[in-house]
């Protein structure tokens, strides 16, 4: 799972050298990968949108909240425990097979919440598939940023986001308008369609000449560069890279106690915090709960319509934008802007203990407003940019161990969100806990203006120096922002 430095002078992406790369064979092969986000997409959102009370799914009901809290936070537990392990499997036999073989615990997690006769197989069910997607959220970024060249990387780093959202729209579609067994039998074909589409994409040129397959790495280049690119020097490159991280690699507790690698820790772990306390997976996990509790007129059902679309949207548009205005002020925007809508769905809340249902009519624009605007703006950042930070900001000798350890902390506390909202909201009110979270976000917008980096546009090598304090420059005094290409 590591980042490969290049040490030319020229980066791989320099055209005078390596000749004009195509780029929709990239954006082919990581839309491709990220088909199995939208398998993620629809586990996530499966709960979104139906009535498991009313028993429609062979008449098995959740009979108190808790219930229906393990319903949703069992998918959070698969996933944390998936991120160590998909790691050491990306390594061991490959990216392309790990994920293709994430079908597997896919398709029998929905057979069994299709088939189910107790709430043991839906939990069961929804523990396998979380384990499925979970595993994705490690292996697609690093096959994603592995074939992807430095000027398009934000991009197709996003792609992951945008892909889950497409997963949580169907999902919150279906649940709406489709029988709940019709509705998880469509959701078990996505990851099938996945393996179709996907199986006839490169495994990455790094994991190839890692394998010593430098047959596969070449066709590989070629595949995702195109006929007028030089993928003989860049296959070079590679090996140069993979040569020289052999002979300099140290040892993951020497890794940490470098300057660049405890800054990428804080920051890392730091956006993964606040992008789950600020309350995401709650919203999606329980929009329809959320609208019922509002006491608007409009069809819970079709508000969480509404806010899927916005959310895919907003998610599409950060995928535009991520290169031009680069990740900091995205994450600034995006956090100020959750506070926003938090704290006026909290107010709303508050206000509503003492209002007449009419009054409560009158204004239920204001929470569907609120869950628009706070899906959009984290869209746009906090959803996408931690998951790409994790990529380009950890050390080379501990990105491993650290973003899969990153990886499990969000899905920590993504359990912790889902499994406790319900029972939170119940015992201190709706009201309350959104507050709680819009003050996480206050807490975050602060977070990322005092500790976040920038790196748009900039190689692995200049992150690093930056994170330790240095500032590279060539031998005209310059700062070269061409200078150690990164691969990943």
């Amino acid at each position: 799972m590591e980042e490969i430095e290049l040490g030319n002078k020229m980066g791989a992406s320099d055209p005078k050298v390596y000749g004009t790369a195509e780029k929709l064979p990239q954006y082919i092969a990581a839309l491709s990968v990220c088909l199995g986000a939208v398998a993620a997409g629809t586990v996530l959102g499966w709960t979104s949108n139906i009535s498991l009370e009313s028993g429609d799914l062979n008449s098995v009901t959740p009979k108190t909240p808790d219930e229906k809290g393990w319903i949703g936070s069992y998918t959070t537990l698969g996933a944390m425990i998936m991120c160590f392990p998909i790691g050491y499997l990306c390594d061991l036999i490959g990216r392309k097979l790990t994920m293709l073989l994430t079908i597997i615990p896919f398709t029998v997690g929905w057979l069994l919440i299709i088939f189910c006769d107790n709430l043991g197989m839906i939990y069961a069910g929804r523990f396998l598939t979380g384990m499925a997607g979970g595993g994705f959220c490690v292996s697609a970024p690093l096959y994603t940023s592995e074939i992807a060249q430095d000027d398009i990387r934000g991009a197709l780093g996003s792609f992951f986001q945008l892909l889950l959202c497409v997963g949580i729209l169907i999902s919150n579609i279906l649940g709406a308008y489709v029988d709940i067994k019709v509705f998880s039998i469509i959701c078990a074909m996505i990851p099938l369609i996945f393996g179709v589409v996907f199986f006839f994409q490169p495994e990455t040129p790094i994991y190839s000449m890692k394998k010593g397959n430098e047959a596969a790495a070449l066709a590989a280049l070629k595949k995702l560069r195109g006929a007028n690119y030089k993928c003989e020097l860049e296959l070079e490159d590679i090996k140069k890279a993979l040569e020289e991280e052999r002979n300099s690699k140290i040892s993951f507790v020497d890794g940490l106690k470098t300057t660049a690698a405890k800054k990428s820790l804080i920051i890392c772990f730091g956006l993964m915090f606040f992008q789950q306390m600020g309350g995401i997976n709650a919203f999606i996990f329980y929009t329809g709960d959320i609208f019922k509790s509002t006491g608007s007129s409009l069809d819970p059902k079709v508000a969480t319509i509404i806010i899927g679309t916005v959310q895919l949207l907003a998610t599409f548009a950060s995928s535009l934008v991520v290169d031009k205005f680069g990740r900091k002020i995205l994450l600034l925007f995006s956090d100020f802007f959750m506070l926003v809508s938090g704290l006026v769905l909290a107010i709303f809340f508050t206000v509503k203990k003492n209002m007449t249902d009419q009054e409560i009519k009158d204004i239920g624009w204001i929470p569907i407003t609120s869950l628009i605007v706070f899906f959009i703006v984290f869209s746009l950042g906090y959803g996408p940019i931690p998951w790409i930070a994790s990529s380009e900001l950890m050390p080379t000798n501990i990105k491993a161990v650290a973003s899969s350890a990153a990886a499990t902390f969000n899905w920590f506390l993504a359990f912790l969100v889902t499994k406790f909202f319900l029972t939170l909201s119940e015992n201190l009110g709706n009201d309350v806990t959104v507050y709680i979270f819009a003050l996480i976000s206050a807490l975050g917008t602060v977070f990322v203006w005092f500790t976040v980096v920038e790196t748009k546009g900039k190689s692995q090598a200049q992150i690093q120096r930056e994170l330790g304090g240095e500032t590279f420059k060539n031998s005209s005094g310059v700062e070269n922002p061409n200078f150690n290409n990164t691969i990943h």
